[in-house]
């Protein structure tokens, strides 16, 4: 039996994306803590380093979503890899602090042409009936690429953190160049149909080409005119606060305020991401049967408590509830944030409207690393970063419950 090439893709994405998460989003807080602890550089400087990737991203997010609307992703998923691997090499050969940043600016700008929006953007335009399955299949690789820290983290120790990040390069480029080359721009491009369904079961289905049929399509323009699009993209922003704050300080307050190694606050982070996959897995099952926006708005919630049992984490019992809570939240909220966004506005523009959503989720890209860092330089300690960012993921949940689908139109055909 014939595999439908979007599957491909995903698998492809998945493995991109373990990469990335493996060797930067959620390594990067064991980079944080050895840097910080070599070089005596402070948390807000090093967190500034972790916001160069969001903002690069936000910059760039209108002008590479139109980009990708128009020739397709392949290219620049290809352009993506080498500049991720390049920059993990000149990482590793840096002395000073500017020096840092100029190596974080070429691995951000990697991440962003190979990462998370371009990918999703790909199998976006390849899966509607079954996107939510083939979304959450594929963040199952971010999922995983946790599992990978650990591996960094002792790396690190055995070899030091300049061979770690070197070979990290390598590595990237390695595998993800094959990965990359696999990727098309749409089916209808190549001989297949969305879902890989004949003609005859799209139509029955009511599932059309993008333009084409009586699915509302709208433009970015449109988009931007709904109150959907801004409340999807607060409530995202708002969700990153916590992600982004977890992935770049959750090992340093392990290791400087609960007296745990590096080595050992990985372990964490792998239970973290244990629960990530289990909630990808979940996502897989209910992402079809119930409603986005409230599955979301629960997520916060679940995200705003597992951040305060770090913060006030008195024992592993409480690092464990706030592995599975937020691990948990993050696989199954993670991808439901790109297919409600396609289910809502339809495939036509997506990219142009993921990428001007970028400009507001960056708020909380860049806000929770800096937050927490700030705080944490002036009071000593995570807790009060932790517990207004907590604070700020309850709140928006409140966006999500309020996100309604725009009203239904028809598309001349």
């Amino acid at each position: 039996m014939k595999i439908y090439y979007g599957w491909r893709m995903v698998a492809a994405g998945g493995g991109i994306q373990f990469l990335q998460a493996g060797l930067l989003h959620q390594a990067f807080g064991a980079y944080f803590a050895v840097l910080t602890e070599e070089r005596g550089w402070s948390k807000t400087a090093l967190s500034g380093a972790a916001a160069l990737q969001p903002m690069e991203a936000a910059v760039l997010g209108p002008v590479l979503g139109w980009i990708i609307d128009r020739f397709g992703p392949q290219g620049m998923i290809r352009i993506g890899i080498i500049a991720f691997g390049v920059g993990f090499m000149l990482l590793s050969q840096i002395d000073s602090l500017a020096g840092f940043y100029g190596a974080f600016i070429v691995i951000a700008l990697g991440s962003s042409l190979c990462g998370f929006f371009p990918i999703n953007v790909a199998i976006i335009h390849w899966f509607e009936k079954h996107r939510t399955r083939a979304l959450s299949a594929l963040s199952l690789g971010l999922a995983v690429g946790g599992i990978f820290v650990p591996v960094v983290a002792w790396s690190m120790q055995s070899f030091g953190w300049r061979t770690t990040a070197f070979a990290s390069g390598v590595l990237a480029i390695l595998v993800g160049w094959p990965l990359a080359r696999l990727f098309r721009r749409r089916p209808e491009d190549h001989g297949e149909t969305v879902d890989g369904l004949a003609p005859v079961l799209r139509a029955a289905e009511g599932i059309t080409r993008p333009g084409t049929g009586t699915k509302r399509e709208f433009t970015a323009r449109e988009a931007l005119h709904t109150s959907a699009f801004w409340l999807l993209s607060l409530g995202h922003g708002f969700a990153l606060f916590v992600v982004y704050a977890v992935n770049v300080h959750a090992i340093t307050h392990m290791k400087e305020h609960l007296g745990y190694s590096v080595a050992q606050a990985s372990l964490v982070i792998t239970l973290m991401t244990v629960a990530q996959v289990g909630g990808v897995m979940l996502g897989w099952v209910i992402g079809e049967r119930f409603e986005k926006r409230f599955v979301a708005a629960v997520c916060m919630l679940m995200h705003a408590a597992g951040l305060l049992m770090l913060a006030y984490a008195a024992g592993p019992v409480m690092l464990v509830a706030f592995a599975v809570l937020h691990g948990g939240a993050w696989g199954l909220r993670g991808p439901f944030m790109q297919a409600i966004r396609a289910d809502y506005f339809g495939r036509r523009a997506i990219g142009m409207i993921l990428g001007l959503s970028s400009l507001i989720i960056v708020i909380g890209q860049i806000g929770g690393p800096m937050l927490a860092g700030v705080l944490a330089d002036l009071t000593g300690n995570y807790r009060a970063g932790f517990t207004v960012i907590a604070v700020l993921a309850g709140l928006g949940s409140l966006f999500f419950m309020l996100a309604k689908r725009p009203r239904a139109g028809t598309q001349p055909a």
